[in-house]
């Protein structure tokens, strides 16, 4: 059995006692919406995990461009080595030169130094530089390992979502057998085993019970109330108020009534909808004066 079920919309008319308070269910599980509400347990996992994801595909993300620049940071420090690299060499020469000048030519101390400082000089320069550039170069390392995300944290985060998936996906498979094992049992049978499921606090294998009665237009009323009032009990509020208000406009006089409306006032004040609920609170305490939901309304409305 599916954890969230679809709000539709309903075609038929709530009693005229609930159209002045007609509420606004839609939007409930949506996951693409900015402040979901009315999520399952299922979903919330999902859109937790969702949002994990998300923080690591963007950190992911900044550290590649960090690395491409870091890289071409490489690349101008290679580029400056080797041009090191070629003056040590061609200094190198230069001081054999002078070595076969002063053997061939006769030249005084004063000038062998001068020049021999100069090029001692032009290495210190070059030294400098080498390190400034390796500096900067570790802070940029130290900046991209302090947040850096390893590959087996990533890996951990992905084989997690992958296993609640799978989760998921044996539930709905075990669900799929147990639809099909029902549909060959008698109507009234059904309602008994439904009845007892939910007696059982077995709301998964009850709710399919109950969808079953609907297609077949078995106690369709009374049905659709149920499953609202397990919705209710698993704190899906946004799919409880469909199923409530379904089960209203099939069946207005039904002695569940009371709390059919009482339920779906708490629901709307569960999901932000203050105003319709307070409507629905109110709605109960004149339709139903004396019923013990009427009272419990009147708690919630402070009377």
């Amino acid at each position: 059995m599916k954890h969230s079920i679809k709000v539709v919309a309903l075609t038929a008319a709530v009693p005229i006692i609930l159209l002045s308070a007609e509420p606004s269910a839609f939007g409930a599980g949506d996951l693409n919406n900015p402040e979901p509400y009315g999520l399952t347990s299922s979903e919330k996992v999902i859109l937790q995990n969702k949002n994990k994801l998300h923080t690591v595909v963007v950190k992911s993300n900044n550290q590649a461009n960090e690395v491409d620049s870091l890289r071409e940071r490489i690349d101008g420090l290679q580029s400056i080595i080797e041009s090191l690299s070629r003056k040590a060499h061609n200094n190198k020469i230069n001081l054999n030169k002078l070595e076969n000048k002063s053997l061939q030519v006769s030249e005084t101390s004063d000038e062998y130094d001068k020049r021999l400082g100069e090029i001692v000089q032009n290495n210190v320069e070059s030294i400098e530089k080498t390190n400034d550039a390796i500096l900067k170069l570790s802070l940029l390392l130290d900046s991209i390992n302090k947040d850096y995300v390893t590959k087996a944290e990533f890996n951990n985060l992905v084989n997690s979502v992958n296993k609640f998936k799978t989760l998921i996906a044996k539930e709905l498979k075990g669900t799929g057998s147990s639809k099909s094992n029902s549909n060959s049992i008698d109507s009234g049978d059904l309602y008994d085993q439904a009845k007892n499921n939910f007696d059982k606090q077995y709301y998964t294998k009850a709710i399919e019970n109950y969808e079953l009665l609907i297609k077949r237009n078995y106690k369709p009323a009374y049905s659709h109330y149920m499953i609202g009032e397990m919705n209710y009990r698993r704190n899906n509020y946004a799919n409880a108020i469909t199923y409530f208000k379904k089960s209203a406009s099939l069946y207005s006089k039904a002695s569940y009534m009371p709390n059919l409306m009482l339920h779906t006032a708490v629901s709307m004040s569960k999901t932000g909808d203050s105003e319709h609920a307070k409507s629905f609170f109110n709605a109960l305490i004149s339709k139903y004066p004396n019923s013990k939901e009427a009272k419990e309304a009147e708690n919630y409305l402070g009377l």
